[in-house]
């Protein structure tokens, strides 16, 4: 292999993997005289001259004329009977430059200086990459869908480089093939036996909130700023607007006319409901937003203990809670408040709070009771067995065993 062939070998490579020519040429200097100074011992009498275009590279050796038999070192030296065979003109203390010739490196040498550029460029694209994308996180990506496994999904971007999506940054029912294109937000930048791993996530409220900004030139154009995002991905999400002109009404300009900007959000993220309030810093009124579509009747705020009693109509309460009780998790994500949900008038002083039966009911049990507006063994009662099977991902069993323990509490 001569100099022509390994510089083309690399100007293939750098094509593929966009190092430019500068850095390429730094790159293949800086090798060639780390190889000669392994050889001489020393690079401060040599000159490297790459010219990638050309494909040519040439090594220059600079030795100085001494006196005949005075020659210590021949690799720095030269003998003055020797210079003047090459110019008749040249005096002691001068210097000669000779060239020194590609193949006088070997045949091992030369594969040994191929292997270190491999690794000096292969180090130069994973550094390029990760700072790349370390500058996108949270910026969306689409890209095509190259590999589907059972935990992950490998997604090549318009360059071909490597994303990964996992199962827990995918929606629930999303569903890809091999080819397809996807769309979604860098979320971290992670570096593994020093390749960097783009993870990307469609789970992340920063995804719906870049795709507002795709959908609605007034939020892109910071008109309208989007305050907080909360997510259960794929099922709901509450996001909480404010525009700065007051002739600028958000929560339009983000639904559009007849729904239709944010359609295509609703379609992106497998018809996630979502549903786009106003912001404000007046706390009850952001709990009543943020509680749509239930109507309070009244709400008594604890700032210290950071709860919130919500007192609404019997007929309201299953609208506050919503399916799944993730309208009123939501609602109290949201809002930085703990949410409990109360029929109007129906305050018993008889009842029990839920957390009285910790000895005989399993605490993530409890939680899940509570996650749907049920706090006290009446609000679990009140309900009926089926309307909590629906509601919670509890077993009928356990929910029925439930039900024994609270009775015997007002037998």
């Amino acid at each position: 292999m001569d100099s022509l062939e390994l510089i083309e070998s690399f100007s293939e490579f750098k094509e593929l993997k966009n190092i430019d020519k500068q850095t390429m040429q730094h790159v293949l200097e800086d090798v060639f005289r780390a190889m000669l100074k392994k050889k001489f011992n020393t690079d401060e009498h040599i000159d490297v001259i790459v010219n990638i275009d050309k494909g040519d590279v040439q090594i220059f050796l600079n030795k100085e004329i001494v006196d005949d038999g005075e020659v210590e070192d021949p690799n720095t030296e030269i003998a003055y009977s020797d210079a003047i065979k090459i110019e008749p003109d040249f005096e002691i203390g001068e210097e000669v430059t000779e060239e020194f010739k590609f193949l006088d490196f070997g045949r091992r040498n030369v594969l040994s200086l191929r292997q270190n550029l491999i690794s000096r460029i292969m180090e130069l694209e994973k550094d390029h990459l990760y700072k790349l994308y370390k500058e996108r996180v949270g910026e969306i990506v689409t890209g095509e869908v190259y590999q589907v496994w059972k935990k992950e999904i490998m997604v090549l971007d318009d360059e071909g480089n490597e994303l990964i999506l996992p199962k827990s940054e995918q929606i629930p029912s999303d569903y890809f093939k091999k080819g397809e294109s996807i769309r979604a937000v860098v979320a971290k930048v992670d570096m593994r036996n020093s390749s960097p791993v783009i993870i990307l996530s469609r789970t992340a409220p920063e995804f719906l909130e870049r795709l507002f900004e795709l959908e609605v030139p007034e939020v892109f154009d910071g008109l309208i700023t989007i305050k907080k995002i909360v997510r259960e991905p794929g099922e709901r999400a509450k996001v909480a607007v404010e525009s700065y002109d007051d002739r600028v009404d958000p929560v339009g300009a983000c639904v559009g006319m007849k729904g239709s900007r944010i359609h295509g959000i609703v379609r992106e993220l497998k018809n996630e409901n979502i549903d786009v309030i106003n912001y404000t810093n007046n706390p009850q009124l952001f709990i009543q937003r943020a509680l749509s579509p239930a109507k309070i009747t009244s709400i008594e705020i604890d700032e210290e203990a950071g709860r919130a009693k919500v007192f609404l109509k019997p007929d309201q309460v299953s609208l506050a809670i919503g399916r799944g009780g993730h309208n009123i998790k939501l609602g109290g994500k949201l809002t930085g408040y703990e949410l409990d949900v109360y029929r109007e008038g129906e305050v018993d002083v008889e009842d029990v709070d839920l957390e009285e039966f910790g000895d005989e009911i399993d605490g993530w049990i409890l939680d899940e009771l509570k996650a749907i507006g049920c706090d006290t063994a009446k609000s679990v009662l009140d309900l009926g067995v089926m309307e909590l099977v629906k509601r919670t991902d509890l077993e009928q069993e356990t929910i029925e065993e439930v039900f024994k323990i609270l009775n015997a509490e007002f037998e």
